[in-house]
């Protein structure tokens, strides 16, 4: 019997080593340094190929003028939102992950997918977490269709594949990846290398076969994917779905997209009939009180490939703390220190005494800078104790000299707001539009003492 080959792999970066040790050299994390058995090669037969490897065909080189450059047709999802975050549809023989907290509505959303999909096209959803008979009673729960989606429970990769080649799906779901194995791993499903070599295996089934394949990975207590790193690498569109528990809203986000934008962001309502997408999006997260309160102000981020009209919050209050508290929800903590060191230096404003309380209404998380300007109007706006035109948006990038920055695609921010009602704006000088906005105020600012002096 040939001698079973072992490798050391890190759980975090996927980098290979030839023995183990206690920290990877590559993303130097400790403990992440774990054994996997190498499955053993099987070598297809002429004419023909194993049952271990069902569907793969042999590999030939081809010079690049030799490659077809028809472009494969993308098909819909039946929802808008999710074909907005994929870049437009699904592209045969992708193969997507799809990722999220426990009841945030991954198999939902995929189970209305495919029922929806199932009346133009052959399908088949896989699921490994639950029986067919709890498949079947949550469709019929959501109203459905039931009598057209092939379905399957198995968690053996190579039996999935050999079943798929004689159904021969266009979509295929594999629910989740975690539980899938394989014959030649001897660990247990959920193990780096089960993870690793079911996800590369099915990548390749549907590269080679045209079957497009989503596959459900669980995520970590930090909402990172869990399994390692290389599970992200090998695969064309990562995706996550969050959404709070006491929230009714999840948001769709592409984390990497090899056929579209990545961090578009579609947005869902969760509902007695399962997930109904939100086709606008700002309408919700603008749904304020009729009072004016200081320290409330409406941004225009850009998500993906549109703008998002949202509402930052900020709470400056009197600290009894020897270090007073900052307290960010859906923007980076120390962006807001530094923004807080600006204001004192270029603005003349001291909260050293002060709590500092960041909220972005919704939960939707800002991880660009053209909130960098609004955040520090809703501060200043908290700290006097003054109402903010409520008809009033402001984005902008603001820098450590405080000076203010343009941002990307200022003039269809604008745009965004001017549908929605607002008629001023305060923006960086640099994004203040050559042709006027009609019904629109825009006050265009290289400073923050201009800025705060335009605000207040």
């Amino acid at each position: 019997m040939a001698k079973k080959k072992t490798a050391f792999v890190c759980s975090d970066c996927g980098a290979e080593f030839a023995r183990w040790q206690g920290q990877c050299s590559e993303c130097k994390a400790w403990n992440t340094v774990t054994e996997f058995r190498v499955p053993s090669a099987k070598a297809a037969p002429q004419g023909g190929v194993t049952s271990g490897y069902a569907g793969f065909v042999e590999a030939k080189v081809q010079t690049l003028d030799e490659v077809n450059l028809e472009q494969l047709p993308r098909f819909s999802t039946g929802f808008t939102e999710f074909d907005r975050v994929l870049g437009g549809g699904v592209v045969p023989g992708s193969a997507i992950l799809i990722g999220g907290s426990p009841g945030a509505g991954k198999s939902t959303v995929l189970l209305q997918t495919m029922c929806r999909l199932a009346e133009s096209m052959n399908t088949l959803y896989v699921t490994g977490e639950e029986s067919l008979q709890q498949v079947a009673m949550r469709a019929t729960r959501l109203g459905l269709p039931t009598n057209k989606l092939k379905t399957l429970a198995e968690t053996n990769v190579e039996t999935i594949c050999q079943l798929a080649l004689r159904e021969k799906p266009s979509i295929m779901v594999i629910d989740s990846i975690q539980v899938m194995h394989m014959n030649d791993i001897q660990s247990a499903p959920g193990s780096v290398s089960q993870v690793r070599e079911s996800a590369a295996y099915l990548t390749r089934f549907a590269k080679q076969n045209q079957v497009a394949i989503i596959m459900v990975g669980h995520v970590t207590k930090d909402g990172t994917l869990a399994g390692p790193k290389v599970l992200e690498h090998c695969i064309d569109c990562s995706i996550l779905l969050e959404g709070s528990a006491d929230s009714r809203f999840r948001t769709l986000r592409g984390n990497k997209n090899r056929f579209g934008a990545v961090n578009e962001l579609g947005v869902f309502a969760m509902t007695s009939q399962g997930l109904k997408e939100v086709s606008n999006p700002s309408a919700i997260f603008l749904n304020r009180g009729e009072a004016q309160t200081p320290g409330s102000l409406v941004m225009v981020i850009w998500e993906g490939t549109r703008p998002l009209l949202v509402e930052v919050q900020a709470l400056v209050d009197y600290s009894q703390l020897a270090n007073p508290r900052r307290v960010t929800v859906g923007l980076e903590q120390n962006r807001l220190a530094m923004l807080l060191a600006v204001l004192h230096r270029h603005g003349g404003l001291q909260v050293s005494d002060q709590d500092v309380f960041v909220n972005v209404v919704g939960g939707v998380k800002v991880t660009e800078t053209s909130a960098d300007l609004a955040l520090i109007a809703a501060l200043v706006s908290s700290f006097k104790n003054q109402s903010l035109d409520r008809q009033l948006v402001v984005f902008g990038e603001v820098g450590l000299g405080g000076e203010i920055r343009p941002v990307p695609s200022g003039q269809e921010r604008l745009r965004e707001a001017s549908k929605h009602g607002f008629t001023r704006a305060i923006v960086p000088k640099a994004n203040q539009p050559k042709e006027k906005i009609e019904g629109m105020e825009i006050v265009a600012v290289s400073s923050l003492s201009e800025a705060l002096e335009a605000l207040f």
